[in-house]
């Protein structure tokens, strides 16, 4: 008799994560949209985190010459879907209080589930394709750097912006 202990099917690899995935993101698409305070001077905390932890990892395993500039345009690309997500979150400002609210919408969290399907395919065509793991580990480390910076730097800029307004309309 032969046992069998290699890999399990193709399709479990997948099945599996998938289902905690659509779990945990179901998890959190809830509490994703409810209200919650904003608080401006914290939004530099998380993003320079993970700049430090990028920044390691970028140290410890360098990219090729090649890399640095895919890289770069991970980068710019993180840049523009962070930019476009933050505009998704909707923030109000309380009329008497000036405090700020945030709430982030449906299509902010559509978005989110799209950018992470895209990175698991890209990581599944990766082997079909030849590519390099490593490099293709590293542009998505600087993708979600520049999406995650620059969210928070639009969510900044326009809640500054209408507590300004909220401050300037009621004095």
């Amino acid at each position: 008799m032969q046992v069998h202990t290699g890999q399990p099917q193709g399709w479990l690899q997948y099945a599996i994560p998938t289902a905690i995935f659509l779990l945990v993101f179901a998890l959190r698409a809830r509490r994703l949209t409810q209200i919650r305070p904003l608080r401006i001077e914290r939004l530099w905390i998380f993003p320079t985190i993970y700049l430090v932890v990028c920044a390691w990892m970028l140290v410890q395993f360098p990219p090729t010459p090649a890399g640095w500039g895919l890289c770069a345009i991970g980068l710019a690309v993180g840049a523009a879907l962070g930019w476009q997500r933050g505009k998704t979150m909707r923030i109000t400002v309380d009329p008497e209080t000036h405090q700020l609210n945030q709430k982030a919408s449906l299509a902010g969290i559509a978005f989110l589930f799209a950018i992470v399907g895209l990175r698991v395919a890209a990581r599944a065509g990766s082997s079909a394709l030849h590519l390099n793991v490593a490099m293709l580990t590293d542009i998505l480390v600087v993708l979600a750097l520049g999406l995650f910076a620059v969210q928070r730097v639009e969510m900044y800029l326009r809640a500054k912006r209408l507590l300004d307004e909220a401050r300037a309309a009621r004095a």
